[in-house]
């Protein structure tokens, strides 16, 4: 009888630590996971040097050179940028092996593409045989993709030559016009405003010759630009000039960003057209500062035109 308070206050305290544990097991809540590791991103412009890839031994900055071997080695997207990297620097001086290179691509876009880049790549070689490429592409656009490669390719080598290719850009031929021309302007600025002079096309075509001159010249000359400009006619609602301005602000402000604002005062009467261009570009990398640019245009009709463009996704 004496082990009968010993053995009441044992069932107690026991009872006492089991009704605990229960209560915690019914409020405890599991800890959450560990956040997953990040995704390796793989949407690239260049893969990253592949296995495989031995360095260079010829003249050329690449640094090393795609392998079959090693593109093989890759898996997926990699793989087929990889490829298509290989094609290209095979392009420079092996058609067919570049071709080659292309058809080991999976992604039938991807795959189009390169052939076109390989077109563009041998065509300082031989560009009828480049040239016969880019029938041969099934799809529209790469197919005119092609040959506003081989025009970029010749612009400067034969200028008269590439400039006339555009028109047989298809879809592209504006944009080849604007791009082969400016760069004819930067090495021979009389033939590029004899082009745009032509008056050939449409009020669009016109108007974005002229501006390809402004805007490649800037690149690399900001007072040959001005100059250039100066040379242009006032066109329709002086828009040849407008348009050369607009162009000189987007390539002088490639460089010099928002900084490039205080020299559009030298465009005088085309202040708002060389603003316009500097908002049209930072637009890509700095939306709010593209739409800052637009809200100090003077012009109501530029102002509207830029806002919304820049406003505009």
């Amino acid at each position: 009888m004496r082990d009968l308070p010993f053995i009441a206050l044992y069932l107690a305290c026991l009872g006492l630590c089991i009704g605990a544990v229960e209560l915690a097991r019914a409020t405890w809540e599991p800890p959450p996971p560990p956040p997953p590791p990040p995704l390796e991103a793989v949407a690239i412009a260049v893969p990253p040097k592949p296995e495989g890839a031995r360095p260079t031994t010829g003249q050329g900055d690449e640094g090393y050179r795609y392998t079959e071997e090693g593109c093989r080695a890759r898996d997926g997207q990699l793989r087929d940028l990889c490829f298509q990297q290989l094609a290209i620097q095979r392009g420079r001086t092996d058609l067919d092996g570049g071709l080659a290179a292309c058809e080991l691509i999976a992604e039938r876009e991807v795959s189009l593409e390169c052939r076109s880049d390989v077109a563009e790549a041998y065509s300082p070689v031989d560009r009828d045989a480049a040239l016969a490429v880019c029938p041969a592409i099934p799809k529209k656009k790469w197919r005119d993709q092609c040959v506003f490669g081989i025009a970029l390719a010749w612009s400067t080598l034969d200028s008269p030559w590439a400039f006339r290719l555009c028109d047989q850009a298809g879809k592209w031929r504006d944009f080849c016009r604007h791009d082969v021309n400016g760069e004819i302007a930067q090495v021979d600025v009389d033939l590029a405003l004899e082009h745009c002079a032509a008056e050939e096309g449409d009020l669009l075509r016109r108007k974005t010759c002229w501006h390809g001159i402004g805007k490649y010249i800037a690149r690399i000359d900001v007072d040959g630009a001005f100059a250039a400009c100066d040379r242009v006619p006032a066109g329709p609602d002086n828009l040849y000039r407008e348009n050369c301005i607009h162009g000189l602000g987007w390539g002088a402000s490639e460089t010099a960003g928002v900084g490039f604002l205080p020299t559009c005062s030298r465009a005088g009467p085309e202040l708002d057209s060389c603003r316009l261009g500097v908002a049209y570009n930072l637009k890509r990398f700095d939306p709010g500062a593209a739409l800052d640019i637009c809200r100090s245009v003077g012009r109501a009709d530029l102002k509207a035109q830029c806002e919304a463009f820049v406003g505009g996704g």
